[in-house]
């Protein structure tokens, strides 16, 4: 389970405070159920999966985790890029304990990202997608409770996008995902519940078809303004 208590966020860069992105956001997510994350383009849903993850804090509020969950998966930050992509694979081993595994988890991760000989070069000199694939393979490596996709599927050629839809369709039943994705049929197909983000806050649905319709009609308006 997942529970978000008076969450709101900001941002200040170079003495300029920006308004609020997430604002008094209260939601509770419960364990095994799949949730899409959706929202226009600026409404924060990278946002919101980055103080899911753990790897930003609120400006206010908090997050309770009482699960485990994945860093976002499709973002390429978190990589160090002076290192390879084997030994960033072989650090993130060792960090959460796979060390023991640690070959069998760089085979894995090498196998599912597909980027050949780049394994042994530095990150650094990765496309965005190259770093994308490694993130993907990497997060997969390890059980987690809850998988957290930001635009995951959207990666690399049409194989890699179906081998990407396999992987968490594979995980359903072991885990549970909430995923921000452009594609509506994935959500459809992965998802059972939505979080719709519009100007700041966030409206729950049970059912993702119900959040998939409340985006379209914002969309729609939008379109008429």
């Amino acid at each position: 389970m997942i529970e978000i208590n008076g969450l709101y966020k900001r941002y200040h860069r170079q003495q300029r405070v920006y308004d609020w992105v997430l604002e008094d956001i209260n939601l509770t997510i419960p364990n095994g159920v799949s949730v899409g994350l959706l929202g226009r383009n600026g409404a924060g849903k990278s946002t919101l999966l980055k103080l899911i993850a753990g790897m930003d804090t609120p400006s206010r509020g908090e997050i309770r985790r009482l699960c485990r969950a994945s860093w976002p998966i499709g973002l390429s930050s978190g990589l160090q890029g002076s290192m390879t992509g084997r030994q960033n694979v072989k650090f993130v081993a060792r960090v959460h304990g796979g060390r023991q595994q640690e070959e069998e988890i760089i085979q894995r991760v090498q196998e599912f990202a597909e980027i050949g000989k780049a394994f042994d070069e530095p990150i650094k000199t990765y496309s965005s997608g190259m770093r994308s694939r490694l993130n993907f393979g990497l997060s997969l490596a390890f059980d987690f409770d809850v998988y957290l996709s930001d635009e995951a599927t959207s990666v690399g050629d049409r194989a890699f996008k179906a081998k990407a839809t396999k992987a968490f369709k594979d995980k359903v039943g072991q885990a549970s995902l909430i995923m921000v994705s452009h594609s509506e049929g994935i959500l459809k197909d992965l998802c059972q519940a939505g979080i719709y983000l519009q100007n700041g806050h966030a409206t729950w649905y049970d059912h993702i078809n119900d959040a998939i319709a409340a985006y379209h009609a914002e969309t729609e308006v939008a379109r008429h303004v």
